[in-house]
């Protein structure tokens, strides 16, 4: 009762419009992207605390007040965070919300089942370029007086996007074609730029606990595809992974966090990059033993 009565309030004022936009994004590596154009010029405000899971976020009245309050919203999209979704709805802040996925170049992909897009286009780095450019274009149509210096600060994140990323195709090059299995459904994007071969996940996009027949049926994929390696997920419950590795020979990997959510609850510019090497770190770790 109490967070419809918030929604009911905050909808009603409108956000007061300052020289640089009073900014929200959804979680830690969108954020990143975000801190990275803005520079020195503010920080937006993100939704997500440091350990939380996207998949089930659920908005607190203070949230839905800095999100009433908000110039623009870069987001993910509906995919990700449903809840998040229903809240723009019901704060009638859609015109002020940019879903990144939807509108800001890039590509999107379906799930390896076919079933639904896959939200998780932040972990392809070419996504992510195309992303800073976007949120340069849209903080400068707010802010003209700034916008040559979100556009040179966009310019700048993407140069560094490339760089890491050429550094990642040769730190990933010995593991192309090496069968592996992930914690999540959420690396389809990662695995389609640097050639890796996920032949299965634990869980599904939406975070569901797997059931025994998952299970079951990841255990026969490990064994039919001979994978090498089996990761786990930070936050995810490792119990898991012993099932379904149990005389199979393929590796325990180190812990991966594909959506940022044990990194430092500070604002970080370099967060972005940062998730990208250690993600990568842990499949070329495992892969080479």
């Amino acid at each position: 009762m109490r967070y419809a009565l918030t929604l009911a309030l905050v909808a009603l004022t409108q956000p007061a419009y300052a020289a640089v936009p009073k900014v929200v994004t959804d979680f830690a590596p969108i954020q990143s992207l975000v801190l990275q154009v803005m520079g020195d010029l503010g920080a937006p405000t993100v939704l997500l605390p440091t350990g939380g899971d996207p998949h089930n976020f659920q908005m607190r009245p203070s949230q839905a007040e800095a999100l009433a309050h908000a110039d623009i919203v870069f987001w993910d999209g509906p995919e990700l965070m449903p809840a998040l979704a229903r809240a723009i709805d019901s704060l009638g802040v859609g015109g002020r919300a940019v879903s990144l996925l939807h509108e800001a170049g890039g590509h999107m992909r379906s799930f390896g089942d076919g079933e639904g897009v896959d939200p998780h286009a932040w972990l392809d780095p070419v996504n992510a370029e195309a992303w800073v450019g976007t949120i340069a274009a849209k903080l400068g149509a707010l802010d003209p007086d700034h916008a040559d210096i979100y556009s040179a600060n966009a310019a700048a994140a993407a140069a560094r996007i490339r760089a890491v990323d050429a550094e990642l195709v040769v730190e990933l090059a010995p593991a192309k074609g090496v069968p592996i299995v992930e914690f999540h459904d959420a690396f389809g994007y990662f695995a389609d730029h640097y050639g890796l071969t996920v032949v299965g996940a634990i869980e599904l996009g939406d975070a569901a606990s797997p059931s025994a027949a998952r299970l079951s049926e990841i255990r026969a994929t490990i064994a039919k595809a001979k994978a090498t390696c089996v990761f786990p997920e930070l936050g995810r419950d490792p119990k898991f992974i012993a099932t379904v590795t149990e005389g199979s020979g393929a590796r325990i990997g180190a812990g991966q966090d594909p959506e940022a959510t044990s990194l430092s609850d500070t604002p970080s510019p370099q967060l972005y990059e940062t998730l990208l090497r250690n993600l990568a770190k842990t499949v070329a770790d495992c892969v080479k033993g």
